[in-house]
């Protein structure tokens, strides 16, 4: 563990690695896109149990949560469960490279929230870059809409999951302020799978017959995607700045994209490339900003 903490670049670097092949791992189940999330999170919370019941103090911290902290978890899970469902019909809808270049405005929607509902501000150089990012994805939809098929359909799902996640991490923020890091996410990750799987039941869907790649797409989700690659970017905020690991993360598309090229053989048109490209640059733009702001530069 020394030996990673003198060099945590080891750790962003499988951080990357394991984000981006949560669509990749999605593109190889059989099951529909609930299904598929369902097993992601029935797989996260059992390997989380036993962390959180086996030490004393995740134990007590999770027995004393105020009835107000688990609410906002919940709805904030039930969010989350809307994410996970909305992108991975995306992918099954949609290229790689477009799903993960438009479900990363995430942030973009977080800032957007934060100022329409917690009575938040941009700056006019942060308004920019949200411009810029809207643009980039504007790009991106009208290539595949011209593509035609249901690209374009899948391209509105992306965007659905993102702004979803924003929902998601705006609630996590007022709920998390008096709660570790590891009790938030189970509690979190426990109604988010509970949510999943009331979903499954009334669609009158099964929870088997896909076939065991399926399940194994599940776990793989889980354990790299999410324990490991969310996780690790969360202890490495412990050793490199949020704007440095927040950055990092939008390496997402592009090795997503390569993958899937060498995978599915997906190549992107132009007009993809570009979308992404501005739509990358307008989101890395918007960090840069608000890490300067609130790194006591330009008030917003």
């Amino acid at each position: 563990m020394k030996f990673l903490e003198k060099h945590p670049m080891i750790m962003i670097a499988v951080g990357i690695a394991g984000i981006s092949l949560s669509a990749i791992f999605v593109k190889y189940s059989q099951a529909p896109s609930v299904v598929t999330a369902a097993y992601r999170l029935l797989w996260t919370v059992g390997l989380m149990t036993p962390m959180v019941f086996g030490k004393g103090e995740f134990r007590r911290e999770l027995l004393s949560t105020e009835k107000r902290e688990v609410l906002l978890c919940a709805v904030s899970g039930i969010f989350l469960a809307l994410h996970f469902t909305v992108w991975f019909e995306s992918l099954n809808q949609t290229s790689v490279a477009s799903s993960t270049a438009i479900s990363c405005t995430e942030v973009i929607w977080v800032a957007l929230g934060y100022c329409l509902f917690l009575k938040g501000r941009i700056s006019a150089k942060a308004g920019m870059s949200i411009l810029i990012t809207v643009a980039g994805s504007l790009v991106i939809a009208l290539s595949d809409y011209s593509a035609g098929g249901n690209h374009f359909y899948g391209d509105v799902l992306a965007l659905g999951a993102a702004i979803f996640q924003a929902v998601y991490t705006l609630i996590g923020r007022q709920a998390r302020r008096n709660m570790s890091t590891m009790v938030y996410t189970y509690i979190v990750y426990t109604f988010c799978c509970l949510s999943l799987c009331g979903a499954v039941a009334v669609q009158g869907l099964s929870f088997t017959g896909y076939g065991a790649g399926s399940v194994a797409v599940g776990f793989l989700l889980s354990v790299c995607s999410t324990l490991l690659g969310h996780s690790i970017f969360s202890w490495c905020l412990k050793f490199l700045s949020p704007a440095f690991v927040s950055a990092s993360k939008l390496c997402e598309p592009v090795v997503a994209a390569v993958f899937a090229f060498f995978l599915f053989h997906e190549v992107p048109a132009l007009m993809q490339f570009a979308g992404g490209a501005v739509t990358i640059a307008g989101i890395l733009l918007y960090s840069r900003i608000e890490n300067r702001e609130n790194t006591g530069g330009s008030s917003s």
